[in-house]
Parts: C-alpha cells; sequence; structure tokens
C-alpha cells in the first residue's frame, strides 16, 4: 500500500506541473479573489477542477463515467476536445470534432497493444474544423492497459504531449482506486457468504425440530417460532448492503436468541443492556450474531449447569461499545491468538476471524476485537464501532429487507 500512495504522489504532481502551465495560458489577475498570484489561482482551479472529475472515475471506466468526467479533463489540459475511450471504441468525446471518432478509433491499436502514448496527425474535410492534431495517452492499471486518453487540438504541441501523459497517469490512479474498491467489496461480500456459510446446518436442524415439537401440543408457540425462523434467515441471507444498523443487528440476534431459548430452556439466560442512543450507529453486516452464537457454543457447550449471556452497547462518545459476554468453558489464550492470525480454523473460529478481519479493514487496526479469556473463565468480546464512518454510515440507510 505504501507503494500505491507514493505512486499517487508522483502522479499527482505532474498533474499541478500541467496546471501551472495551463494556469499561465489562462488565468487573470483581475479575478483571483484570495489567491495572490496567476500561479495560485492556476492550482488552485487544477485541484478544483480534478476533484470534480475524479468520483466518476472511481466507478471504473464505463460510457456513462467517461461522459461525466470527460469535460472536467478537456478543462485540465485546454484542448479543443477530448475523448476517452475503452480498448475498441470511444466512450464519451467533448468539444468539436466529433466526426474524428472513426479515425481515432483505428490509430489506437499501437498505444493499447504497447502502452505507449502517439501522436499524429489528423486528415479532415471539414472546412470549420479546428483539429488537425492529437495525442493519445494509454490508460494503464497494473500494466494492463485499459483504454485511452485523447486530446486535439489545431496544431502540433509538445507541451500538449507531455500533458496529456501527465493527466492519464493521473486517470490511470482514480482507475486503480476503482479496481481497489471492487476488490475491497468482493472480499467482503466473499467474506459474509462464509459467515452465511458458517451458519450451523444444525442450529437449523434442532430450530425446526424445536418447532416441530411444539406443533401438536401448543401450535401457537410452533407459529411463533416459525416466525422467529423465517425473520432470522430472511436477514442472515439478504442480498443488499454490506452495512446495516445495530438496531437491525440485535433485531437479527433476539430471532437468533428465541430460537435458542426454546431448544434450552432455563439452561441459557440472556441478558441485554442496550443504550437508545447507539442504536442508528452503523457496522459490517453480521458482524454481531457471529459472536453471539460463538458464545451461546461456548457457553453450553460441556456445562450441566445454567449458562448465562449478556450483551451491552453503550454510548461511549464518539464510538458505540458493544460487549458480549458469557459464562462459559473459555478458551486457552494462545489458541484464541492462532484462531484470530488465521493459523487454525476450529468449528466457530471462522466466525470471530472473519469479524476482527472486517472490523479491521472497515474501521482500522485500532477497531479489531478485544476479547479477554481463559480456559474455564468464560469469554468477554469487546468491538468499538465509530458513530461517523466515512462510506460506513451512509450505506446503512437502506430500508430493511
Amino acid at each position: 500500500m505504501s507503494g500505491f500512495i507514493a505512486g499517487l504522489c508522483v502522479a499527482v504532481l505532474p498533474l499541478l506541473a500541467a496546471g501551472f502551465w495551463l494556469g499561465r495560458r489562462t488565468a487573470r489577475p483581475e479575478n483571483l479573489g484570495g489567491l495572490g498570484t496567476p500561479v495560485e489561482h492556476a492550482t488552485f482551479q487544477t485541484l478544483h477542477t480534478a476533484s470534480l472529475a475524479a468520483p466518476p472515475l472511481r466507478a471504473g471506466l464505463t460510457e456513462e463515467t467517461a461522459r461525466r468526467s470527460a469535460r472536467r479533463l478537456r478543462t485540465l489540459l485546454g484542448t479543443d476536445a477530448l475523448c476517452l475511450t475503452d480498448q475498441e471504441t470511444v466512450l464519451a468525446w467533448d468539444g468539436v470534432g466529433a466526426h474524428h471518432r472513426t479515425e481515432i478509433t483505428e490509430r489506437l491499436g499501437g498505444p493499447l497493444e504497447t502502452g505507449r502514448g502517439e501522436a499524429f496527425r489528423l486528415t479532415c474535410d471539414e472546412p470549420d474544423c479546428p483539429l488537425r492534431w492529437a495525442v493519445v495517452a494509454p490508460l494503464t492499471v497494473d500494466e494492463r492497459v485499459h483504454g485511452a486518453l485523447v486530446a486535439c487540438a489545431p496544431r502540433e504541441s509538445a507541451v500538449l504531449v507531455r500533458a496529456a501523459g501527465e493527466v492519464a497517469r493521473w486517470v490511470s490512479v482514480q482507475l486503480e482506486l476503482a479496481e481497489l474498491d471492487q476488490s475491497r467489496t468482493r472480499l467482503i461480500e466473499a467474506e459474509i457468504k462464509a459467515l452465511r456459510a458458517q451458519i450451523s446446518p444444525h442450529f437449523i436442524f434442532n430450530s425446526l425440530a424445536v418447532i416441530a415439537s411444539f406443533v401438536r401440543t401448543d401450535p401457537e408457540r410452533a407459529r411463533e417460532l416459525l416466525l422467529e425462523f423465517a425473520d432470522f434467515t430472511r436477514y442472515s441471507f439478504r442480498r443488499h448492503g454490506d452495512f446495516t444498523t445495530l438496531a437491525d443487528e440485535l433485531h437479527a440476534i433476539d430471532h437468533y436468541l428465541a430460537l435458542v431459548r426454546a431448544r434450552f430452556g432455563e439452561r441459557l439466560s440472556v441478558t441485554l443492556q442496550i443504550a437508545p442512543e447507539v442504536l442508528p450507529v452503523a457496522l459490517p453486516f453480521l458482524c454481531l450474531q457471529p459472536l453471539v452464537e460463538n458464545a451461546v457454543k461456548h457457553g453450553l457447550e460441556g456445562k450441566t449447569d445454567k449458562s448465562h449471556i449478556s450483551i451491552t452497547a453503550q454510548d461511549a462518545g464518539a464510538e458505540a461499545l458493544v460487549v458480549i459476554e458469557d459464562n462459559g468453558i473459555g478458551m486457552d489464550p494462545d489458541r484464541l491468538r492462532r484462531i484470530l492470525s488465521g493459523e487454525v480454523s476450529p468449528s466457530g473460529g471462522i466466525g470471530l476471524s472473519n469479524v476482527d478481519e472486517r472490523l479491521r479493514q472497515v474501521y482500522g487496526d485500532d477497531h479489531g476485537l478485544v476479547i479477554e479469556t481463559a480456559v474455564g473463565a468464560g469469554m468477554k468480546i469487546t468491538a468499538r464501532l465509530p458513530k461517523y464512518q466515512p462510506g460506513v454510515h451512509s450505506a446503512a440507510r437502506r430500508p430493511r429487507q
């Protein structure tokens, strides 16, 4: 990642240099506002224009994102026309001379194959067309050419060749960020699938068996449990959203515990203490339920006396503090360390390591699970969830399915 950040800096600095050139060409002293020199004004305009062009490109290179960013990129270069292409066609054209699309498409083969830029003269029979020169700059991510940025101008210009190359490098960085976002999304989806696959078949079988046992003796109770089972599975296997709210996650946990209590009766007691103000806090989907399932498993496993699980969620300033604690058999701390590091994956271990890894990916390494345990001493799991995290809070506001 450090190498990538360094690459980002390398790509941005030449873009500023291109902005200085454009600023000297376009800036006017009378409209500088609080900026003292034409160079300062040009720098601000370059950064502002680049910031407007970046968001569409962060979604990848498509006709829609190319159309939304082409005008901003043309402004950066100050050219009469600019187009963005994929490996086969022109995705978007901004400016004059759109009739040159076919000619440019025919000249893309060399630059797209070699990954090296190229400049060439345009042929045109239109008397009013000002375009006579085109510069092709490939868009490359991880040594793979995705397409090209093509700048068109009335005359040959070595400065335009260099500027187009630097802007293309900046666009390539945005496309690389888009790929990283997509990879992260695919990773999270894979991890959620792993958690769903881990929802114990024994739990499903036992839940249905408990429901069946009430069908004749207590039909109303069987109906209630069947609704609890349906709501739990509907939430666990929903298809939209990487994030949820604490309220929705606790609601699903309540359905899960209702089924567990129906099976074990008085052997299991549960207490919940939830501060209402933390219910809207966003968190990764299926983040707490595996921890509660782990507490149930280790709370009841190997015990004949009564087991107890407590779930608390408190307001801790900028964070919500969630604690899940059981009085079960506990675990050897060294074994727990190896589970979290991925060295061993016993039954139930995937859930702990999965949740810990996803919390670190979303919030940073300081927000991994804090687990206190010892053999015979139960287990206490603490998760700190920031109330406001860019890209997390808004994603959790989708309607519940």
